[in-house]
């Protein structure tokens, strides 16, 4: 503090390796690399072992590319828990894993090849898919590491390894031997581009233009309609060509009225808006009908194809179109199980690549959707089409390979949810055997397991596990036998699921068995290949149940909000089919990331932000923050001014470190601490600012609340520290005598805050919080410890309130004091000023003259005087306390050039007339010692 160059020498003037430029990008790296030369992780865990498990189970990412924002929330979401967990005290081992199989991987390598799936043997295809896939693996990997996450890298959990592929096959075999696994044509998701059935997680909607029709279809055989028609509306009229019928609600009643074109029946209450788009604008009411009377009625294809029939279904929608609605069983699932309850046929005229099949005549050949043009021309010209617009509504597409897919009934492999009860289970489960976090999370995937049809577990895919299905060449039946399952998978866990395609039939088939169905050895192997989400949701089976170590059920699933209809459907059904629970105690989601105008992110919109160029730019820790401080409930934005806010915040956590180690050079907590209770009063009062911080902080990590913990460290480093009690005692830590009791007590207060601080931003700011870690001086009981993240977490100790709030709540009042006597130029520093409390409460009085010596500390000014006096100037009153009133002086004295303060004892001293006494003894202190 001082200007006198020979007294310089003789103040505690701050030091510290510990930089304030951060210097992430470049300074991160090195301490990854420490931390694995130590092996950190695996030190983590043996000082755990035998300790509460919390086991955060990892839901695995497709290693088909670099990691995106989206992987950097999610993963970083995950190893701020399992961080905060371990220093709980809990074993809370991290196995990453990676979803290898399936569409994703395979779609990106097709493109990558620049060929279909008909230009490569399978075999060959598998290979490669393999080696693109571990590839990633290595490349995700490290990606991931490079945030700082903590997890067994070294050994993953891999859906394309045999001991993995094993385990698939056991669940699969397990439910199959329970009558869960059944053949049947029904209509799935179908995406023609692909050539494949999609799981309902592999649908995204997006807003599509289609077209929007009414088409009449006339009723035939009954006198009491002789020229009437049924007028459906439709907005694929592609699915037309499969109608065979018409379903109307039994209650709603249908008017039949006679129009310039012909007699038409729909549904009362649309009647009006029905006329209108049709420019009908005479007509005469014949009769009003129950639905139900409708039943049974019998119509002509509009194209000839077939007679169809009126059905009934509850489902028909009384708000828009005519109240009637064409049913194709095989085009969704609403028209199939209608189709089920009336035994209607299944008609399915299009072909796995979406082309219609010569059953339909002039329309062989076209594609599905590209075929609606020629089909509404053709209802035009017979007659049959009353209305046609469009109508733009949410449409499936493939989630791969981003294109509109169809309803398209095949014949699959299906896990029922009806049987044993399997739905109701789920259900149950769901709301008595989960904490769903946030709670909404939970009504959102009850909702979808309410609706969802059964699970298509199979897919006309190369790479993957394969299905262990047989075939008969003769009956053309597909089936499942356990014999053969179980020998598939003794051979799997030896060789892969290769063995599937590389091995002879005849490896896998019991002695002289035949077909069930038609008693002929004329066999093949099944090609379906399993459902990818199937590999991932037996993961509980095959990781959480098989690894040492971990624990069925798990902790905590942590994932996106879309998981709901993934990943933890695919989880919880299996688990539940085989052991009767959820694989996962409780269920944390998250939301996406967004661009800083809430708009989602996409490379058209140029508005993608890479983790990488974060990284480059800012460093991990950045990332985390960002991380850390988003509401992850909702949607999370970032952008390049919401980095330079945290970056900015970042500086003031790190500046704060930085001040507190440089006043720590000389200080040895096992020899120069000070005992709680002998502390000064402002540093008791600052401990216990840091217990309730601490209190804050540990509810917010419990609660998963970390953008409540990440306020909580940065409020307090920020306003308690920077901006009251670190420039409060810097007098104190740089002019006193270096061992004295007072600078001592200061030191113990600021090593006691960053030392619990750093633990309690360690799970956020990994590399920073090491990086303190390393600089701060340590006590015998921690010098051991080769990491923060090594450490316990910190308690609420300081319990004890020092009694100083009324005076931290007067310095706002005191620095307007002292302003206003700056503005007209009476003083320049605050210790130019002398503070006079005045007081007429003899209680008060006696508070505020025991806190005498503390209070120019607090208030930054050379002197503070207590009085009482019987009356108190209003305009001097405080607003704080109305016992109190402020009155700012010029300080008496003369300034001393070491300490700044004004004294009345500068001069005093003999050996330094220039200095205060307070000065004098300090520097005579220190030469004693």
């Amino acid at each position: 503090m001082s200007n006198s160059p020979e007294y310089k020498n003789t103040l505690n003037l701050p030091k510290t390796a510990f930089l304030m430029k951060a210097d992430l990008p470049k300074r991160e790296p090195a301490i990854l690399k420490e931390w694995q030369d130590k092996d950190i992780y695996g030190l983590i865990r043996k000082s755990l072992e035998g300790k509460p498990k919390y086991v955060l189970h990892d839901g695995p990412p497709y290693a088909n590319g670099d990691i995106h924002i989206g992987h950097a929330l999610n993963k970083t979401l995950k190893d701020i828990v399992v961080k905060y967990k371990t220093m709980q005290g809990f074993d809370s081992p991290y196995i990453p894993g990676w979803d290898c199989h399936g569409l994703p991987i395979e779609h990106q390598l097709f493109k990558e090849l620049k060929i279909r799936k008909h230009q490569i043997p399978q075999q060959e295809f598998r290979n490669k898919a393999r080696d693109y896939a571990l590839s990633y693996v290595t490349k995700q990997r490290e990606q991931f590491k490079r945030l700082g996450v903590f997890g067994e890298w070294d050994n993953p959990y891999l859906t394309l390894n045999p001991d993995y592929e094993e385990s698939i096959l056991i669940a699969f075999n397990e439910l199959v031997k329970s009558g869960y696994i059944y053949r049947g044509l029904k209509p799935v998701n179908w995406c023609f581009k692909c050539e494949t059935a999609l799981a309902e997680a592999e649908v995204e909607y997006e807003d599509n233009l289609s077209p929007s029709v009414f088409v009449r279809f006339k009723i035939t055989g009954r006198k009491d309609f002789p020229d009437a028609f049924l007028v459906i509306w439709t907005t694929t009229p592609w699915t037309l060509l499969s109608n065979v019928a018409v379903a109307v609600h039994q209650d709603f009643i249908y008017t039949h009225i006679k129009t310039n074109k012909g007699d038409l029946i729909i549904a009362k209450d649309l009647l009006e808006d029905a006329l209108g788009k049709m420019g009908i604008d005479k007509f005469k009411v014949v009769n009003d009908l129950k639905g139900k009377e409708l039943e049974g009625l019998n119509y002509e294809h509009p194209f000839g194809l077939r007679l169809g029939r009126v059905v009934l279904a509850d489902y028909i929608s009384g708000q828009e179109g005519t109240g009637l609605v064409h049913i194709a069983p095989g085009h969704g699932n609403e028209d199939y199980l209608t189709g089920t309850k009336y035994n209607l046929e299944i008609i399915m005229p299009v072909d796995n690549r979406g082309n219609f099949d010569y059953s339909v005549g002039e329309f062989k050949g076209l594609n599905c959707l590209e075929a609606n043009k020629l089909i509404l021309e053709k209802l035009d010209k017979t007659g049959a089409l009353l209305f046609n617009s469009q109508i733009r509504h949410s449409y499936p597409y493939c989630w791969r390979c981003k294109n509109p897919i169809i309803f398209r009934a095949t014949k699959q492999w299906f896990l029922s949810l009806e049987h044993k009860g399997l739905r109701g289970k789920l259900k149950e489960i769901i709301r008595e055997g989960v904490s769903w976090i946030p709670e909404s999370g939970m009504e959102r995937i009850l909702g979808m397991v309410e609706l969802r049809p059964d699970w298509c577990l199979s897919r006309q895919r190369y790479w993957g596990v394969p299905i262990p299905a047989l075939v008969c060449n003769d009956c053309h039946e597909e089936f499942l036998i356990s014999e053969v399952i179980e020998r598939f998978i003794s051979l799997c866990s030896q060789t892969g699921s290769d063995s599937w395609f590389s091995r002879d039939l005849k490896d896998f088939l019991p002695e002289g068995f035949t077909c069930p169905h038609c008693k002929s050895s004329n066999l093949s192997k099944g090609a379906d290949i399993l459902d990818v989400w199937f590999d991932s949701g037996v993961s509980a089976q095959a990781v959480l149940k098989k690894r040492a170590g971990l624990e069925f059920p798990a902790s905590l699933y942590l994932e996106g909000s879309d998981q709901h209809r993934g990943w933890f459907q695919s989880s919880l059904i299996p688990s539940v089919c085989l052991q009767n629970i959820a694989p996962f105690k409780g269920v944390l989601t998250h939301g996406f990331v967004v661009d800083g105008e809430g708009k989602k992110m996409s490379k058209s919109e140029g508005n993608v932000v890479s983790p990488f160029d974060i990284i480059k730019d800012y460093g991990a820790d950045i990332l985390r923050l960002w991380v850390a401080s988003s509401d992850y409930n909702e949607d999370i934005r970032i952008s390049k001014e919401i980095l330079l806010r945290l970056a900015e915040a970042y500086r003031k956590i790190r500046n704060t470190a930085r001040f507190i180690l440089s006043n720590l050079y000389d200080f040895n907590p096992d020899k120069d601490s000070v005992d709680i209770s002998e502390l000064k009063k402002i540093d008791r009062w600052l401990l216990n600012k840091l217990s309730i911080t601490l209190g804050l902080t540990t509810k917010a990590y419990d609660n998963f609340q970390f953008h409540k913990a990440y306020k909580e460290i940065y409020d307090f480093c920020n306003e308690e520290l920077s901006m009251c009690y670190l420039d409060m005692v810097k007098g104190r830590l740089y002019t006193y005598a270096a061992y004295s009791p007072e600078r001592r007590s200061a030191q113990t207060a600021i090593y006691i805050a960053l030392n619990h601080l750093v633990r309690a931003m360690a799970p956020i700011l990994s590399f920073t919080a090491e990086e303190i870690w390393q600089n701060i001086p340590k006590s015998s009981r921690d010098a051991s410890l080769g990491s923060v993240h090594l450490l316990v977490w910190p308690k609420e100790e300081f319990k004890e309130d020092a009694g100083l709030d009324l005076i931290i709540e007067l310095i706002p009042e005191v620095a307007k004091g002292l302003e206003e006597m700056r503005a007209l130029g009476k003083i320049g520093s605050s210790f130019d000023a002398q503070i006079n409390l005045l007081t007429k409460d003899q209680i008060r009085y006696n508070f505020l003259t025991s806190l005498e010596d503390d209070l120019a500390e607090c208030f930054k000014v050379s002197a503070v005087r207590v009085y009482k006096q019987d009356s108190l100037l209003p305009d001097k009153i405080s607003k704080v306390c109305a016992d109190i009133a402020l009155e700012v002086k010029n300080a008496s004295g003369v300034k001393c050039p070491r300490c700044w303060n004004y004294s009345e004892t500068v001069g005093k001293s003999p050996e330094h007339p220039l200095i205060c006494l307070k000065c004098a003894a300090a520097i005579r202190e220190e030469k004693t010692n």
